[in-house]
């Protein structure tokens, strides 16, 4: 029997889903899509029946990920300077850092989207646009221009130090790198920091943890 539309259109969803965790956790290009499908429960020869290509679903993926991601974001904007700071901090958490795949896709393919389509390209650089205008009103500067610029400063290395604090092999000092992008945040917010839960800080990198819903990850 033919599957309904809101059928089909809900196993698309699904498709994209995955993808959008399996992208942030592996990379785009360490992600089959035989692996997508297999985590999705369908068949890999089902693929083209709801895309033209694999960018086709990177692109939708990466897009999805931005929208659950940045959606935070502009909750948080609207509550205020303290709420945005929070929200900002919690971004160069242990937390998020030991979270790729349920985290930030800036932070987790990068590097990958520079080499991405134009699409992708563009959707990854409105998710920064959004940051910089939603961060801008809420620094310590005397003028928009200085705002804007203390913005990006601030969001862009948000992005490297997460990156970084994943990269290196040592648990003291990426916890550092964290700490001190935590307070920078704070200093350009003129604002005081909240201190690190206990229990939050000092511990090592680990591998990342299967999640149930998604056997693809390794």
């Amino acid at each position: 029997m033919r599957k309904s539309k809101a059928e089909t259109a809900k196993t698309r969803q699904r498709i994209v889903e995955v993808a959008s965790e399996a992208i942030r956790s592996r990379g785009i290009e360490a992600t089959g899509v035989a692996e997508i499908m297999a985590a999705a429960g369908l068949s890999h020869g089902g693929f083209y029946r709801h895309f033209d290509s694999k960018e086709q679903l990177v692109t939708e993926a990466i897009a999805l990920s931005r929208r659950d991601y940045f959606a935070q974001t502009l909750t948080a904007a609207e509550q205020g300077p303290e709420a945005l700071m929070k929200h900002l901090q919690e971004y160069v958490a242990p937390a998020h850092r030991d979270d790729i795949g349920s985290g930030c896709p800036l932070a987790a393919n990068g590097s990958e989207l520079v080499r991405s389509d134009s699409t992708t390209r563009h959707n990854a650089t409105e998710a920064l646009r959004v940051w910089f205008e939603k961060t801008a009103p809420y620094m310590r500067s005397q003028d928009d221009q200085g705002k804007t610029d203390l913005a990006i400063s601030v969001v862009t290395n948000m992005i490297g130090a997460l990156t970084m604090s994943r990269m290196v092999d040592d648990p003291v000092l990426s916890d550092q790198i964290l700490e001190s992008t935590s307070r920078r945040i704070a200093n350009a917010f003129g604002l005081s920091s909240s201190k690190r839960q206990p229990g939050s800080a000092r511990r090592a990198l680990k591998p990342q943890r299967k999640r149930a819903r998604s056997p693809i990850q390794k």
